[in-house]
């Protein structure tokens, strides 16, 4: 277990730097297609929930029973319902086309910037949980989140540009709203490391499956559903959660 924190901490690094991306993609190339983001989003979303109920909520009941683990999964959607509540978050699709002014464009693009900070903290414990338990299922959840985390980039990084004319401004403050994942990693491993054993990490990996959980049936999949394409969400969900599972069935052979 100890083994795997070097790991957790580069792998939580790479899933919230992945922001970077969508801060390029905001300020250097034309606005993705609605059925793009649909389709990611809706892949990300089926990814994170296939792996929350089939991995993480598996192995929680495993480790300390089915009440527990399930009062742990509620919890981690009770919490991150309560960040929403007081911070909300908001992504590029649901503002409606046209525009505004620069003034409200910037003041968008700061607040997208901190919403996405602190709901990249707790996913950066999902990814630092799962890569104590192990390294494939960390992994994948990494990539999860990764995918999830460009689009959010793109919504920090396109009003700041738009209403600044700043690229390097754009580039960091998205960049800054990225750190927070591997920082929520290293808070996690700084905290309960000295601490961990297989019921707290029990405890935890059920909690984060009710904090993805919560994430993908709350954010992402009505954002893909907003940028109206017919299906193309639906259609993602199922693509992630077949690769999904597909690729479980492959470590397990």
């Amino acid at each position: 277990m100890a083994s795997n924190i070097g790991i957790a901490l580069l792998l939580t690094t790479f899933a919230g730097l992945s922001t970077v991306i969508g801060s390029f993609l905001g300020i250097l190339l034309p606005k993705p297609s609605g059925r793009f983001m649909s389709v990611t989003l809706g892949f990300s979303a089926g990814v994170m929930i296939l792996v929350s109920f089939v991995e993480l909520l598996q192995k929680g009941m495993e480790s300390i029973g089915f009440a527990p683990a399930h009062v742990a999964f509620f919890a981690g959607m009770l919490a991150m319902f309560l960040v929403d509540a007081l911070i909300p978050h908001e992504y590029m699709g649901e503002h409606a086309e046209g525009g505004g002014k620069e003034r409200s464009l910037l003041k968008t693009g700061l607040f997208v910037a901190l919403g996405v900070g602190i709901h990249n903290f707790p996913e950066g414990m999902a990814t630092f949980a799962g890569t104590l338990q192990d390294i494939h299922l960390g992994t994948a959840i990494a990539v999860a989140i990764a995918i999830h985390n460009i689009p959010e980039g793109i919504a920090v990084s396109a009003p700041i540009y738009a209403a600044t004319g700043e690229r390097r401004r754009a580039f960091l403050w998205s960049f800054l709203s990225g750190v927070a994942e591997p920082l929520g990693a290293a808070l996690a491993a700084l905290v309960l490391f000295p601490f961990l054993s297989e019921a707290i990490l029990g405890v935890m990996l059920s909690a984060v499956a009710g904090i993805m959980t919560f994430i993908s049936l709350d954010e992402l999949v009505p954002v893909s559903r907003s940028f109206g394409e017919e299906h193309a969400s639906i259609v993602g969900v199922i693509l992630g959660m077949a690769v999904m599972a597909g690729s479980l069935w492959l470590l397990r052979r």
